[in-house]
C-alpha cells in the first residue's frame, strides 16, 4: 500500500510539472515560434530545377563559324593534329635541295699537321709591325655553309668594332671583297668566291696579315703539298 501510494504521488508530481512547464512555454509563446521555424526551415522547391518541356534543343557548335583575330584572318586556321616524332637513327631526307657531300674529300691528320706546319714557320717570318694568324680549313670554310670564323681574341684587338667589307689579297696581288660581321667575329659573304677561286681545300692553312684596317694579305698553304714532298 505504501508503494502504491508514492507511485500515485510522484505521478501527480510529474503531471502537475509537465502542466506548469506548458504553461510557461505559452507565456513565452515558445510553441508558435517554434511551429513559425519548422515552416521556415522547409525546402522549398527551386524555381531553377522547373524543366521546360518546350525548350528548344541546342545546335551543336560550328567551328568553322568562330571569329578569328584580324591578324591572322588572311592565314589559314591552325592545325592540332599530332605529328609523328620521326625515330633515332633514320635520316631525313631533304629531297633534292639536300646537298650532296658524297665527293667532299677530308685531309688526313699528318697532312694537317704537315700544312699547319709550314704555316706557322711562314708566319714567324713576316714583320712584327703588321699582326697576322693561322687559320687551318675545314670543310665547312672550304664547301658547304662557306663561313670563315676568325680568332676572337684578334678580332677584338684589331678589326672593326662594325660590320665591315674586308679586302683579302692573295699572293699575286688579286683582291677580293668580304664581309666581316663584328658580332659574330668572322667573314661572310664574298668568302665563297675567295675559297672557290683558290680551289681551297680541307686541311689547307692559310697565313692572314692585316696589312691595312681592313685589307688582310692572305698566303695559301697547300695541304696536298704534304703528298708531293713525300714523292719528291
Amino acid at each position: 500500500m505504501v508503494a502504491q501510494k508514492k507511485q500515485l504521488n510522484y505521478e501527480d508530481t510529474r503531471q502537475k510539472r509537465l502542466e506548469e512547464n506548458k504553461k510557461r512555454m505559452e507565456e513565452l509563446k515558445l510553441t508558435i515560434l517554434a511551429q513559425s521555424l519548422r515552416t521556415i526551415s522547409s525546402p522549398k522547391p527551386s524555381p531553377m530545377k522547373k524543366v521546360n518541356v518546350n525548350r528548344t534543343p541546342r545546335k551543336p557548335l560550328d567551328m568553322s563559324a568562330v571569329r578569328r583575330s584580324n591578324r591572322v584572318a588572311d592565314k589559314p586556321p591552325a592545325s592540332y593534329k599530332e605529328v609523328p616524332i620521326e625515330p633515332l637513327g633514320i635520316r631525313r631526307s631533304y629531297g633534292k635541295s639536300a646537298r650532296d657531300l658524297s665527293n667532299r674529300v677530308y685531309a688526313s691528320y699528318e697532312d694537317r699537321v704537315y700544312a699547319s706546319g709550314r704555316a706557322d714557320e711562314l708566319h714567324s717570318t713576316l714583320q712584327s709591325d703588321f699582326p697576322s694568324f693561322v687559320k687551318p680549313m675545314l670543310q665547312s670554310h672550304v664547301s658547304g655553309g662557306f663561313w670563315l670564323g676568325l680568332p676572337v681574341h684578334f678580332c677584338k684587338s684589331y678589326l672593326p668594332k662594325r660590320d665591315e667589307i674586308m679586302t683579302l689579297v692573295d699572293e699575286d696581288e688579286m683582291e677580293w671583297q668580304t664581309k666581316y660581321l663584328h658580332r659574330k667575329t668572322g667573314l661572310s659573304g664574298g668568302w665563297k668566291g675567295f675559297a672557290e677561286d683558290h680551289k681551297l681545300a680541307d686541311g689547307d692553312a692559310l697565313v692572314f696579315q692585316l696589312i691595312k684596317p681592313t685589307v688582310f694579305k692572305v698566303y695559301i698553304i697547300r695541304v696536298n703539298e704534304a703528298e708531293d714532298s713525300e714523292e719528291a
